[in-house]
């Protein structure tokens, strides 16, 4: 069965923005339960109470699932490794005491750090990536990190593609899981990342739907995407444009990508993302709208 869940950074909860916390998490929490949600991610580290037993009190007691938190590490730098290591078994040791075994690390490149891919993010070509040695050190970063996580706290990573990193484009996407373990490193599927990267949501899942252990409905406004791109904005100006939309307001067709998931029968969870800039937009009553339209396709 498919479950569907909320994240803080539809409430401007941003990783790339912490000047600003419009909300508080008890807010956050409460209002994805009222618009219909099942489970939450835990936004940046303090966001949510980091003592396990309180977190977990405050999330059952809004009758949400603790599911997954996302952890950016800059893994074309060799000495960011053993840091983002440790924050990533930091958190995973929280998710597992307050969420239980099945909770998920959602590994992503530390997007907006290198101002030559967040200034290209939604048109990358060959010439903004990496060579060989960074895509090996890419690779066994990642692969170290999940296997320290799981050896450490039993939880599994998956890896989410973001625009502004270094992992944004297919043949990124594919450079990444053709060196990596299968059965180590999965795949977060975030649509809204793909889609502004030029790829397509549908084709990805379509070829790496074995590792696809998460997935992300995020939807990317078609016209705020073309003016980024003809104006060359940068990732986070593309986003504070509103580049990412209540779904079913942009370009993804999630009813394929929905109607592709239930043919592989993905059991997993689907998170719902819009991501917004602290004090912009319409939070609760965009996750409410988003919701009933996953209702209409049938999930």
């Amino acid at each position: 069965m498919i479950r569907v869940a909320n994240a803080p950074c539809s409430w401007g909860i941003l990783e790339f923005d912490r000047t600003v916390t419009p909300a508080t998490y008890q807010q956050v929490i409460q209002e994805i339960s009222r618009a219909g949600y099942a489970g939450t991610e835990l936004g940046d580290w303090g966001f949510m109470p980091t003592d396990p037993s309180t977190l977990r009190h405050e999330i059952e007691r809004s009758g949400l699932q603790l599911i997954a938190a996302f952890v950016p590490v800059a893994l074309a730098e060799r000495t960011a490794h053993a840091d983002g290591m440790a924050t990533a078994v930091r958190t995973a040791s929280l998710l597992r005491d307050a969420a239980g075994p099945e909770a998920l690390i959602v590994l992503s490149d530390d997007n907006g750090r290198v101002p030559l891919r967040e200034r290209n993010a939604g048109r990358i070509t060959a010439d903004h990536g990496l060579g060989e040695p960074q895509w090996t050190m890419v690779a066994e970063g990642a692969a170290a990190i999940a296997r320290a996580v799981k050896d450490q706290t039993g939880l599994r990573t998956v890896f989410h593609p973001h625009c502004g990193g270094y992992v944004e484009t297919e043949a990124e996407i594919d450079q990444l899981m053709g060196r990596t373990d299968p059965t180590l490193l999965g795949l977060c599927l975030d649509t809204g990342h793909i889609s502004y990267a030029g790829g397509s949501p549908l084709r990805v899942l379509t070829r790496h739907a074995p590792r696809v252990w998460h997935v992300h409905f995020k939807d990317c406004d078609d016209v705020v995407a073309s003016h980024a791109r003809e104006a060359e904005l940068g990732y986070l100006a593309a986003v504070r444009n509103q580049l990412f939309c209540e779904l079913g307001r942009g370009g993804v067709d999630f009813a394929e990508v929905v109607a592709t998931l239930q043919g592989l029968s993905y059991n997993g969870w689907i998170v719902v993302e819009q991501d917004v800039f602290p004090g912009h937009g319409t939070p609760e009553e965009s996750a409410r709208r988003s919701r009933e339209f996953l209702r209409g396709l049938g999930i």
